[in-house]
């Protein structure tokens, strides 16, 4: 088994690594590409220096089994068919296919199977906000179809990547030193600040991001489910939150939500109101789980219910996903 990530420099190329090396995932050869700016870059994995080499149009991936491709949508869609030409199976973590009728978007807690089915060789990792989504609608769909979704979400920095992350920390020391505050990466300050706009405007004044909620989400679920969403970026660091309103065919208790909720893979409860128990961003960082909790009826909907959930954007909501499907490959034997 080989295995390459492109975009190995990225804040989720990073997380690949680690991912990788914390699952052990079954591999005898790993091979990092990247940018020329990123090309002769070493990495630690499993006690090993890696070198970057340059992602070019060659021959490079012949004997490559697995590419998870993490280096932007034009890249994606300037290499696929050189990343895929000797069969690879290309798990693209960027836009560039998601909607495509045959590429996969598989969230494998959701939709597993639709991995088998690649006719281009590729699979789409969906986006960071509906994957962690879809796994908790997932739960409460076995139990009742799900006819609406209303959600907003609060988007840490780390969903536009290592650099953003860094403008975040840098512009909060700038503010505290009385200094101009640097703005680059988002479409204002985003210390001390919240800002209502997560990618461009479409025509319809719904964000890009906000009708890839829609969008994806009918997809991976094949379901007619309607989304409603609002996107804001957030001034914390890393896990993205989402306040999360839904409604069924039939009524569902909380009680039984709760249950569907605790049983659901890839889910994890932390709801006790009593005693201030629910998911946080700066507690959940770094983990695998989607947690939920102010779990509730919708008092303005009897068929309604609505929640809070953090999911760590890096983790599930990109890297953790995308290896989870080639794992699922793997025991099905579906290379």
């Amino acid at each position: 088994m080989k295995v390459a990530i492109v975009g190995a420099s990225g804040a989720v190329g990073q997380e690949f690594l680690k991912v990788l090396e914390e699952r052990d995932f079954p591999m005898d050869e790993l091979v990092l590409f990247g940018s020329p700016r990123s090309a002769g870059r070493k990495y630690p994995f499993k006690g090993k220096e890696i070198e970057v080499k340059l992602l070019q149009h060659n021959d490079d991936f012949k004997d490559i089994d697995i590419v998870f491709a993490s280096a932007g949508a034009g890249t994606s869609k300037e290499y696929a068919e050189t990343i895929t030409k000797y069969g690879a199976v290309m798990i693209d973590n960027s836009s560039a296919f998601r909607m495509d009728a045959d590429v996969p978007l598989v969230v494998p807690e959701v939709n597993a199977a639709d991995a088998k089915d690649r006719p281009r060789g590729i699979i789409a990792n969906p986006n960071c906000t509906t994957i962690q989504m879809v796994v908790c609608l997932k739960a409460i769909e076995e139990l009742s179809h799900i006819k609406r979704v209303h959600v907003a979400t609060y988007q840490a920095a780390s969903g536009a990547g290592a650099v953003a992350m860094q403008e975040l920390e840098e512009q909060y020391r700038q503010v505290l030193a009385g200094e101009p505050v640097t703005v680059s990466k988002f479409q204002y300050q985003l210390a001390y600040n919240l800002i209502p706009q997560v990618d461009v405007f479409m025509e319809n004044d719904y964000t890009k991001e906000e009708m890839k909620m829609f969008n994806e989400t009918r997809k991976i679920m094949h379901s007619d489910v309607q989304v409603s969403a609002t996107c804001v970026r957030v001034p914390s660091l890393r896990s993205h939150s989402e306040a999360i309103w839904i409604e069924t065919q039939k009524p569902i208790s909380v009680a039984e939500a709760k249950a569907a909720f605790e049983k659901a893979e890839g889910v994890e409860v932390m709801d006790d109101p009593a005693n201030k128990i629910y998911p946080m961003p700066l507690f959940l960082a770094g983990k695998d789980p989607v947690y939920i909790g102010r779990i509730r009826k919708d008092l303005a909907n009897e068929k309604g219910l609505t929640w809070w959930q953090v999911g760590d954007q890096i983790r599930k909501g990109a890297a953790l996903n995308a290896v989870q499907i080639a794992e699922y490959l793997i025991k099905e034997n579906a290379l």
